[in-house]
């Protein structure tokens, strides 16, 4: 279970080194904007249970570079189990036009911007 969870932690964390390489590129068309960059978090399940996984996400992205609140922000959605909510969920954080969508814990969703999405470890889309 132990070798479980440090595997997943890893794998959180080369999510969040795809989101970066997927974020500068995205990123690359609005370097002109001076806002903070915004990364959507979506999920299909409640944060109570993705605590870890998420902490993991920040370790990942701080090791980038990218801090929560003073160098990226992040919108969280999360589904709470209502998988058919996540066509809404996702459509919301477009409206929002985050740089990248990064998509855990449910079915994938197809975006016009670029997105990374994870569940397995073969499963990372551009």
């Amino acid at each position: 279970m132990n070798a479980m969870r440090i595997r997943r932690r890893h794998f959180i964390m080369r999510v969040a080194g795809v989101t970066i390489a997927m974020f500068g590129a995205s990123s690359g068309s609005r370097a002109q904007q001076t806002k903070m960059p915004v990364i959507g978090f979506l999920n299909g399940f409640s944060p109570v249970g993705w605590a870890q996984p998420v902490a993991s996400f920040h370790k990942g992205l701080n090791e980038s570079g990218y801090i929560e609140g003073q160098n990226v922000a992040i919108e969280y959605r999360w589904a709470e189990g209502q998988f058919d909510r996540l066509p809404a969920l996702a459509a919301e954080l477009v409206r929002r036009q985050v740089n990248v969508i990064v998509a855990t814990g449910g079915s994938a969703i197809a975006l016009s911007i670029p997105q990374s999405l994870s569940g397995r470890a073969d499963e990372v889309i551009q």
